[in-house]
């Protein structure tokens, strides 16, 4: 059996399974604290990645982007956006959509900062993480 039969699809994304046989404790509690992360603050630093902006997509997801859905790649991925700090795996496919290009087509200094300050509880509380 292969690892995408493990996996649920939501529109364009796959989504993590809740209590996923294939992750150890250890495992879910780096996901659940997000602390899995803290790696891409290389990219943010080489440049690849911002702190704020739709998260990036993998190769076949971005593939699947239909032309309105294209429009979240005029801006530079990042590490937390307007889903994260709105319920994370809670969120449907077509919220998060929706959720990346309101943050594509309203994005600022402002916002940023504001989605920074809300990511630190989100992480705490740990909303929607699994």
């Amino acid at each position: 059996m292969n690892s995408d039969s493990f996996n649920q699809k939501s529109g364009i994304y796959i989504k993590k399974v809740k209590n996923d046989a294939r992750v150890t404790r250890l495992g879910q509690f780096l996901r659940a604290t997000a602390i899995d992360e803290l790696p891409q603050f290389i990219n943010v630093v080489w440049g690849d990645l911002s702190l704020v902006g739709p998260r990036p997509l993998a190769m076949y997801e971005h593939e699947r982007l239909g032309e309105y859905e294209s429009i979240r790649t005029q801006v530079k991925p990042g590490l937390t956006c307007i889903w994260q700090v709105s319920g994370r795996n809670l969120v449907d496919a077509e919220t998060r959509m929706a959720m990346d290009m309101e943050y594509v087509n309203n994005n600022g200094f402002f916002i940023d900062l504001v989605l920074i300050f809300k990511t630190v509880p989100a992480l705490i509380t740990r909303r929607g993480a699994f």
